[in-house]
């Protein structure tokens, strides 16, 4: 099996558990992809009864775009508030519970003062926003599958963790 079909495998399987968990919990989820371009949501689109938990997404390349319909604030884009705030906004705008945003340097050269590869995920719960920082090395098309897998793993994280906070006795603030 080669690196990129193991890498599809993987998303396939990320995608899944999301659906499983979102469905378990009666929740829904949304995407605002820039360096992806589309690909964390076609990778949920395709995961079990995505029509009951999958509200869309938006792809935002330009940064005109994450400015006027996401809400983004002007300036630098490859950035963890840039992220956080196409997050926000997506689950805003789509009216999902979680989503998970992209905003990166995808290559073939650097962008922003940033190496290609650079890149910042954003996960927006009902009770939070965060952002991590990555860096993926390979040309742009292996640098959007793993930046894509990343993202999975991330929401699936934020989804789980959600999961574990309803059943238990965790007390969150809300954002």
């Amino acid at each position: 099996m080669s690196e990129d079909e193991r890498s599809a495998d993987q998303a396939a399987e990320l995608a899944d558990r999301i659906a499983r968990l979102l469905r378990a919990g009666g929740q829904t989820a949304a995407v605002a992809e820039s360096v992806t371009g589309g690909a964390v949501m076609s990778r949920l689109a395709a995961a079990e009864a995505a029509s009951e938990w999958f509200h869309g997404g938006i792809v935002a390349y330009s940064r005109q775009v994450k400015y006027s319909l996401l809400d983004v604030d002007p300036g630098p884009v490859i950035t963890a508030r840039c992220a956080r705030q196409m997050a926000h906004s997506a689950a805003l705008l789509l009216k999902a519970d979680f989503a998970v945003a992209t905003t990166g340097a995808g290559g073939p050269g650097p962008e922003e003062g940033k190496p290609a590869g650079t890149v910042f995920i954003a996960v927006s719960t009902p009770h939070d926003c965060t952002a991590a920082e990555y860096r993926f090395d390979g040309d742009p098309s292996a640098v959007v599958e793993s930046v894509t897998a990343q993202a999975l793993r991330d929401l699936a994280a934020a989804v789980s963790a959600e999961a574990a906070n309803s059943t238990g006795s965790a007390v969150s603030t809300p954002h």
